[in-house]
């Protein structure tokens, strides 16, 4: 039996290059719906047709810069949810009784700063090299930052979970059952299973008089079709153009410090699997390129974030089929569906209780990614150097909860919890002495440093 990958789809003909590139679609549909979804409960309206009209797009827009080369698709972010959860919560300054509409262009602007970090870092590698850029961002510093993303976010999984716990329940079985003892396609999309299963659930309850209560403490049904049977089958994705401040930038920016860690992650793991030096070839300094102006490019017009996705690696493995043709259909066909506005009707009737139960195994994996980061790449807490940097990294994260909030100039600026533990550690590392992590010298530690979905 011939094990060797394909490398060139085409010899399979049209209609089974369609049906990989519908798996990869529904391998990255779950964890890039989810997204606005969650935002969706903060407070803020971020748009699912927009979302994968720009997960698309942006990954045609990656391939373009990637010389064609590399089979990755670019789908929503969760690294900035923490950043969205802030903004919808802000209430001081500009952003006192602001209109939601209003904070999500202004975060969308912070969004479209980020982007352009990785530009920087692009820039940087290609002079400097990527070896001497990653020594300032070692495993003792990102690990803990990405532990202090999923830690920040556990309050409002158990908060959403408790408007209906049956429901909650229901949907965090349905993944782990997936994911443990799942076979073939379903074990890689355990998330989406979760949602279908859990709302079939929800219909169910629903039909039977189940009701849940809303703010007020008055009796609501669990589920409401309203703007279902409203919503055309076509229509174009909402825009909503990206405004500007200096709160929402330095909320937000500092975040693609951890993306663009996962970014490098990614690069490694794919490479990995294919068995390419895609940070050769074409280029670490590429694709950071591509991702960073993929997500500025969706910000702009009020969209996600945009990184690269570990469920797409996993389909690579699965299918063995390694052509990059494959996953531009993916993407081709995420634009197709950000043109049904029913579909997107549909998915923001979910009830809340369903994504708290998704976000007990998203948020508590995000952290748990952070762990593995710092194990895998053998970071030693007996050095008190480490233990000192990841200590202040912790306690800034979770500890300015509400952020530190300054005037520079007649300007309110505001900076997280997590912008905080990110600018300490990396001065920390930068200053203290001992510093002894070198990128590339434990490749299976460095192609596992992000926070895939």
């Amino acid at each position: 039996m011939n094990n060797a990958p394909i490398r060139d789809a085409r010899q399979l003909g049209a209609p089974k290059m369609l049906i990989l590139g519908l798996q990869h679609m529904f391998a990255m549909f779950g964890a890039t719906i989810l997204v606005p979804i969650l935002v969706q409960g903060y407070g803020l309206p971020l748009n699912i047709q927009t979302t994968l009209f720009f997960a698309g797009i942006g990954t045609l827009f990656f391939h373009a810069c990637a010389k064609m080369k590399i089979p990755a698709f670019l789908g929503s972010s969760f690294a900035f949810l923490g950043g969205y959860s802030t903004m919808a919560q802000l209430e001081s300054g500009i952003y006192a009784g602001m209109p939601a509409s209003e904070k999500l262009a202004y975060t969308s602007g912070g969004i479209v700063i980020a982007g352009l970090v990785y530009l920087v870092l692009a820039a940087i590698i290609k002079v400097a090299g990527v070896r001497k850029v990653m020594r300032f961002l070692p495993p003792v510093v990102t690990g803990p930052i990405i532990v202090c993303i999923g830690l920040t976010l556990a309050p409002s999984a158990v908060s959403n979970a408790a408007t209906c716990w049956p429901l909650a329940l229901i949907a965090l079985a349905t993944i782990i059952i997936f994911n443990i003892w799942g076979k073939g396609m379903f074990k890689i999309i355990p998330i989406l299973m979760g949602v279908v299963i859990s709302y079939a659930a929800a219909i169910i309850m629903n039909a039977c008089g189940v009701t849940i209560l809303d703010g007020n403490g008055v009796a609501q049904p669990l589920l409401s079709f309203a703007a279902v049977a409203k919503a055309d089958w076509i229509g174009l994705p909402p825009f909503t153009l990206a405004k500007f401040d200096i709160t929402s930038i330095l909320v937000m920016a500092p975040i693609a410090l951890a993306t663009m860690m996962e970014h490098i992650g990614d690069m490694s793991a794919i490479s990995a699997t294919t068995e390419n030096n895609f940070i050769e070839d074409p280029g670490l300094h590429r694709t950071l390129i591509g991702d960073g102006l993929a997500t500025t490019l969706s910000a702009l017009f009020g969209g996600p974030a945009n990184t690269t996705y570990g469920e797409n690696t996993g389909v690579l493995v699965l299918s063995n089929v390694h052509d990059p043709r494959v996953v531009r259909l993916a993407a081709v066909f995420a634009i197709v569906l950000g043109f049904i506005p029913k579909m997107a009707e549909i998915i923001g009737s979910m009830p809340s209780a369903i994504v708290g139960g998704v976000s007990f195994i998203l948020y508590g994996m995000i952290s748990a990614i952070g762990v593995r980061n710092i194990v895998e790449n053998k970071v030693d807490f007996t050095n008190s150097r480490n233990l000192i940097i990841a200590a202040v990294i912790l306690v800034c994260g979770l500890g300015f909860s509400g952020g530190l909030t300054f005037t520079v100039a007649g300007t309110s600026i505001t900076l997280t919890g997590l912008a905080i533990a990110a600018i300490a550690g990396i001065v920390l590392n930068a200053i203290l002495p001992g510093n002894d992590y070198e990128f590339g010298v434990n490749p299976e530690g460095d192609k596992n440093r992000g926070i895939h979905q």
